[in-house]
């Protein structure tokens, strides 16, 4: 009996959904970009990166070498991430106006910064002041967009797929501190700060663009008359404290968030802030030494996440986060007393690795435990860990000036191997009991 054409037409519509989930099975690490959402916030987050990347190397370069203060170096680098405090702010906005919006302003404020920074250079009226002034402007904004990259993978995936894409997502950043790292060291000894400033605005444009191809706001479906009724007189500053509220009752998500702040005060400070010191006064290389040493951590930060998203191997995340952490301050301790450059090369990019397998899991913990309606302020927590950076930086500065370098590596390394027995021994239910919900292997 010949087939309808009802029938007929009907087919096509089930035959592709299978090949394109034969398709997602052979190449598990493309799953992610099957959103539509995720095809443009990935270039838009990379050229985002790239821009942060780039900026950082070639102004604290540019700080450290004009006033000769490893202080004012770490003041630099912790304006960077001052906004962090404030975070939480911002992800009460991205749950109350979208996501895509709070990202969109904020590129278009790195814009114009940028644009204003790569004037003053080419008429040669740069100072140290302007620096530290956009810096501390950019600062305000720039842990948001962390913020909402990882808000916005939370609403736009599967739980099945988030992992994946999150450290698909991580690679951006990644590939940002090895390409920035050498483009930006690189462009300022071939071209000059100017003409590599270029490139940093450029970058800017670029993800602001993209960014308009982003997931919008996403709709509450089938809401109780009382929820609505909630979210119409609700404030910020009520948004703000029922978010505190929820993460303080959720064991694994606060957790998470003190260990994120652990590693960023003990941890990055020295692959991050104080590289350029790092550089000059511990491996006596110049600025394409610095690049390399940069290039290095980003490297094998890459590696880590490249390895996250095709692998098929289950993790239990939350044990994997504590014990990558350990292993990060061991890491951390050896840097001590490392020297040449080749060895410290190799170390930083083993530790690029592992901070990977750490921070990928962490966040997975957070957006696993969180409902729809928490994302983005629990994202917004999150970033509260990275004010542990400047904190680190700001504490690391005067104690290398006072007790010096090695000795204060170590100081950092053994507190910071305490005090994650001590999150693992405290959160041990809910983060290391192989039964727990943050343990499920995915």
């Amino acid at each position: 009996m010949r087939p309808s054409r009802a029938v007929q037409s009907a087919r096509p519509s089930v035959r592709i959904p299978v090949r394109h989930l034969t398709s997602s099975s052979r190449l598990p690490v493309l799953a992610p970009f099957g959103v539509k959402s995720f095809r443009f916030q990935w270039p838009a987050d990379l050229a985002a990166s790239w821009a942060f990347e780039m900026e950082s190397l070639i102004l604290g370069w540019y700080v450290l070498t004009t006033t000769g203060s490893v202080r004012l170096l770490v003041v630099y680098g912790a304006l960077q991430w001052a906004g962090s405090l404030i975070s939480p702010m911002f992800g009460v906005a991205g749950d109350r106006l979208g996501h895509r919006t709070i990202l969109c302003i904020t590129r278009a404020v790195y814009v114009a910064l940028a644009g204003t920074l790569t004037v003053l250079m080419l008429t040669g009226h740069l100072v140290p002041w302007h620096v530290f002034g956009i810096a501390a402007l950019t600062g305000l904004l720039r842990p948001s967009d962390m913020v909402m990259r990882n808000a916005l993978i939370g609403q736009t995936m599967s739980a099945a797929r988030l992992l994946g894409a999150l450290a698909i997502s991580r690679t951006t950043a990644e590939s940002a501190r090895m390409v920035g790292a050498l483009a930006g060291t690189g462009g300022v000894a071939l071209f000059g700060m100017g003409p590599a400033y270029v490139i940093v605005t450029a970058l800017y444009c670029t993800s602001f663009c993209l960014s308009f191809g982003l997931a919008g706001k996403a709709t509450r479906v089938a809401g109780a008359a009382g929820a609505v009724a909630v979210s119409i007189v609700a404030t910020p500053l009520r948004d703000l404290r029922l978010a505190f509220t929820y993460v303080w009752g959720k064991p694994a998500i606060l957790g998470a968030v003190t260990l994120a702040f652990l590693v960023n005060m003990l941890a990055y400070p020295f692959a991050l802030g104080l590289m350029p010191y790092v550089a000059k006064d511990v491996f006596a290389v110049g600025q394409t030494g610095l690049g390399y040493l940069a290039a290095s951590f980003a490297a094998g930060g890459l590696a880590g996440s490249i390895l996250l998203s095709v692998s098929r191997v289950p993790l239990r995340a939350a044990r994997t986060m504590l014990l990558c952490a350990a292993t990060w301050f061991v890491l951390v301790l050896a840097l001590a007393w490392t020297r040449g450059l080749m060895a410290g090369m190799v170390l930083l990019a083993i530790t690029g690795v592992v901070q990977t397998f750490c921070l990928m899991p962490l966040a997975a913990v957070m957006l696993r435990a969180s409902d729809a309606d928490y994302r983005g302020r629990v994202m917004g927590m999150r970033m509260l860990g990275v004010a542990g950076l400047p904190l680190g930086l700001l504490i690391a500065g005067p104690l290398i000036s006072a007790i010096g370098f090695t000795a204060t590596v170590v100081l950092f390394a053994v507190s910071g191997l305490a005090l994650t027995a001590a999150i693992a021994w405290r959160w041990h239910t809910a983060l290391w009991h192989a039964a727990a919900a943050a343990n499920a292997r995915a």
